[in-house]
């Protein structure tokens, strides 16, 4: 936005110095005419109007390098605009594409999703009643975790190691038996790799 308000302001900048130069050359060419006419006898209007002529070349010439400074400047501030369109175009280009990636993304985590939630509903549904309950009691209360994998004497839901005693009755439990942390109320969940 700066750069196009620099280049409309050097473009006015510029019309406005190219008029002046236009006015100074058209009261050139007008005390010219008088003085070629022969319409100006008088020796001392003569040299007025000569001198008058020479300032005013004088004056067109300083005034042409004004507008020659205005266009170089306008020039620059017309390539610093477009540069900086051509930057905004790619950033446009990279944010539509980023927004195509996430919708993409949030299409597949929907799917997902969907998938994850279908495959719980059928293992839920294998289920008995009350250790469905009691997971979906401990989820609530506990952040939507409700069972946590026992991993190296450590409850993955809590972070925290069980003791020995612990460890004792959870090694001491059936295999279908339901365990829980002592320090989170979670159930654990016993693996291979529980270390037991």
């Amino acid at each position: 936005m700066a750069a196009r308000t620099e280049e409309s302001d050097t473009a006015r900048e510029q019309t406005k110095a190219e008029q002046d130069v236009d006015q100074v050359r058209q009261r050139a060419a007008r005390d010219q005419q008088r003085l070629d006419s022969g319409v100006v006898t008088s020796p001392k209007d003569l040299e007025n109007l000569q001198r008058e002529i020479a300032s005013l070349a004088k004056r067109q010439s300083d005034l042409e390098d004004v507008v020659l400074d205005v266009m170089e400047r306008r020039e620059a501030a017309q390539e610093r605009a477009a540069e900086l369109a051509g930057r905004a175009e790619a950033v446009q280009a990279e944010a539509a594409e980023a927004e195509q990636r996430r919708a993409a993304a949030l299409q597949e985590i929907d799917a997902e999703g969907f998938t994850v939630a279908k495959e719980r509903e059928d293992l839920a549904a294998g289920l008995p009643g009350p250790l469905l309950s009691l997971y979906e009691r401990l989820r609530a209360q506990q952040g939507g975790v409700g069972a946590a994998r026992l991993y190296q004497k450590r409850c993955e839901g809590c972070r925290l190691e069980l003791n020995i005693t612990e460890l004792n009755e959870v090694r001491a439990a059936p295999a279908d038996a339901v365990v829980r942390c002592e320090n989170c109320g979670r159930i654990l969940v016993r693996t291979a790799e529980s270390g037991l």
